[in-house]
């Protein structure tokens, strides 16, 4: 009785109540992200947008649908002026930090791996206690860490992995050697260019694999030692 009484003064005065106003539906594309070879986190805005694709056509300046290393170069130079905030020329720890906890925190070790739209998400498997071995295997699908989950490059942390001299800083031209390098490693025939198709294989040979959590990690960029 109580109950209805809150109610009946809500239908006279033609409030909806929540028998009576239609479903809500809430619709969200919380799909991971495509990371590009210099780091940048690209999501996906609809269940059918491809980031890779989105990144890709970005960064092919000239849009001839291929990517040469001055392309690769620029975008580096566009990416790295986005994190360098103060314009000093280089990427300090505190940008560093900004960039794994605000731009890309997909990128965090602990940060589990979202499905596609559609699927379902994996169940969880038991763990061997806070920190066991199964806990940390849930994190690393494929054994992979990191940003490599969601790119084409082994490279768990692509901006960090620019500073060749350790010094816990990036400048402009590590950033642009690191770009050069990469382009390298993802230019496997040496064609001197890269097209939307060779990315995509990379993405899907990784996404289709059946590699076990401890199994070397055989694709391009800095594998990954094999596990304990």
């Amino acid at each position: 009785m109580f109950v209805s009484a809150l109610f009946l003064p809500l239908l006279a005065a033609g409030i909806a109540t929540p028998s009576s106003r239609d479903p809500i539906v809430v619709k969200g594309h919380a799909w991971a992200p495509f990371i590009s070879p210099m780091g940048e986190p690209f999501r996906a805005r609809s269940a059918d947008d491809d980031s890779l694709v989105r990144w890709f056509n970005q960064a092919d300046r000239n849009r001839d649908g291929s990517l040469s290393p001055d392309e690769m170069r620029a975008d580096a130079d566009r990416f790295f002026a986005t994190l360098d905030s103060d314009r000093d020329g280089e990427i300090d720890p505190v940008e560093l930090a900004q960039y794994e906890w605000e731009v890309a925190p997909d990128i965090q070790v602990m940060s589990r791996t979202r499905p596609p739209p559609g699927q379902a998400p994996a169940k969880a498997r038991p763990t061997a206690g806070p920190g066991g071995e199964e806990e940390v295997r849930s994190y690393y699908p494929h054994g992979l860490q990191g940003a490599a989950r969601y790119a084409v490059l082994n490279l768990p942390e692509p901006v960090a992995a620019a500073d060749v001299n350790f010094d816990r800083s990036i400048t402009l031209n590590e950033f642009r050697q690191a770009a050069a390098e990469r382009f390298q490693l993802l230019d496997g025939s040496r064609a001197g260019s890269l097209n939307l198709s060779q990315l995509q294989s990379m993405r899907l040979s990784l996404s289709t694999s059946k590699r076990k959590y401890d199994d070397p990690d055989a694709r391009i960029g800095s594998p990954l030692p094999p596990g304990n």
